[in-house]
C-alpha cells in the first residue's frame, strides 16, 4: 500500500545491510519502503500514486509518498511575478540531495531546463494528452462563449494564444490571471466568478474530472507548454541501481519529444512562465514517420505571435532531439521571438 507520510525520516536508523541495498536498488526481502517525494496537491498525489504502483511492480518494494510543500504551493503571487522556473521543484530536489527521499515525481513542464547537479532524470513515462482543456459554464465551447467572457488562466502562454484565437474568430474575451489547484480553478466557473478556465487535459484526466471539460483545445489553436502532459521521475545520481530500475518506466518517444520541446524553450532563454508553447508529435505520410516540432511565442494580448514549425527524422537520441529544438529556436529568434517574451532567464 502506498501510504502518505509527512516528510519521512531519512532512514539513518536502518541497519547497514538495508541501507546498502536501498542505495543499490536491489529487492532483498525486508527492505524499507522506497520514499517518493511529491507535492501535496490532489493532482500531484494522484500522479505520484500512479508512479508508485508501477515502481512497486518493478522493484517488488513498497513505496510511501512523502508530501513536501514547495514555494510555488505557498506563494499567492502570480507565477509570472515569482518567475515560475523551479518554484514547484526546488524543495523536492533538495530532499533528494539530502537523502530525505529516494525519488521524486514532477509534472515535467515545471522542471527548469538546466540539468541539476547530482540528480538524474531516470524516467519520462508515456505522455498523456498534452492539450489544454476548456471548462466553461453550461458546457460551452470556446467559440460559444459570450462577448466579453472572462476566461481564467495563470499562464501567459495561454493568455497570448487564447486572445489571438478569440481575435481570429471576431470574439472579445478578457483573460484573468488565477492561481490555485484544480478544484479552486473550476470553482471560479461554478461560482459564476468566471465564464471559463483553461487547464491541462492530462491533469483533469488524472483526477477523474476530464468529463467537466466542454472542449479539448486543438493544438492548432493553442500549443501546450513544453512537456505538458508528461511526468518526470528523478533520483540521485549517487543511486545508479535505483535509477536503472526506474528506467523501466521510460518511454523513448515521449522522452525525445519533450526533450525537443524543452530544448526550444532553453534556446529561447525563456523561463517556464514565459509565453512559449511547444509540441513535438509524429507526422506520417503512410510510409515514414517524422517528428514535427511546433513552437509559438507571443505577447499576452495576442496581438503578435511568432509561430513556426520544423520537421525531421524521429530523433534517435536526446542530443538529436536537442538539436531539433535549437534549430527551430534560431528560426523563431530570426523572426523576432526574443522581443515578445516577458520573462527572460539570466
Amino acid at each position: 500500500m502506498n501510504t502518505p507520510t509527512d516528510r519521512a525520516p531519512d532512514g539513518h536508523g536502518q541497519d547497514a545491510t538495508d541501507s546498502a541495498a536501498a542505495r543499490n536498488g536491489t529487492t532483498a526481502p525486508g527492505q524499507r519502503a522506497l520514499r517518493l517525494g511529491t507535492r501535496r496537491s490532489k493532482l500531484a498525489m494522484a500522479q505520484s500514486g500512479m508512479v508508485a504502483a508501477r515502481v512497486t511492480e518493478i522493484t517488488g518494494r513498497p513505496v510511501e509518498l512523502v508530501e513536501i510543500t514547495t514555494y510555488g504551493d505557498v506563494s499567492r503571487e502570480d507565477l509570472a511575478q515569482i518567475g515560475g522556473t523551479g518554484v514547484f521543484v526546488s524543495a523536492l530536489r533538495d530532499a533528494l540531495l539530502t537523502g530525505e527521499i529516494d525519488f521524486a515525481v514532477h509534472s515535467l513542464k515545471d522542471l527548469p531546463t538546466a540539468a541539476p547537479q547530482g540528480l538524474v532524470l531516470a524516467a519520462v513515462p508515456v505522455r498523456e494528452d498534452p492539450r489544454d482543456a476548456l471548462v466553461a459554464r453550461d458546457g460551452l465551447t470556446f467559440t460559444e462563449l459570450p462577448a466579453g467572457a472572462r476566461v481564467g488562466t495563470g499562464s501567459p502562454r495561454r493568455m497570448a494564444q487564447l486572445n489571438a484565437w478569440a481575435r481570429s474568430h471576431g470574439l472579445r474575451i478578457e483573460t484573468v490571471p488565477i492561481r490555485g489547484n484544480v478544484d479552486t480553478r473550476i470553482g471560479y466557473v461554478t461560482s459564476g466568478k468566471l465564464d471559463a478556465v483553461v487547464l491541462a487535459a492530462a491533469g483533469l484526466n488524472r483526477i477523474g474530472r476530464l468529463a467537466e471539460a466542454g472542449e479539448l483545445i486543438d493544438a492548432d489553436a493553442v500549443l501546450p507548454a513544453p512537456g505538458q502532459g508528461a511526468l518526470a521521475v528523478e533520483c540521485a545520481a549517487s543511486n545508479p541501481g535505483l535509477a536503472a530500475q526506474l528506467a523501466d518506466l521510460d518511454d523513448p518517444f515521449t522522452r525525445v519529444a519533450v526533450t525537443a520541446e524543452r530544448s526550444l524553450l532553453a534556446a529561447l532563454e525563456a523561463g517556464c512562465s514565459a509565453p512559449v508553447g511547444a509540441l513535438a508529435d509524429l507526422v506520417a505520410d503512410g510510409q515514414n514517420s517524422e517528428l514535427r516540432l511546433r513552437g509559438v511565442v507571443g505577447t499576452t494580448d495576442g496581438a503578435t505571435l511568432v509561430q513556426m514549425s520544423i520537421t525531421g527524422p524521429v530523433p534517435a537520441s536526446d542530443d538529436e532531439a536537442r538539436a531539433l529544438g535549437r534549430e527551430l529556436a534560431v528560426q523563431m529568434l530570426a523572426k523576432g521571438a526574443a522581443g515578445l517574451m516577458g520573462e527572460r532567464t539570466p
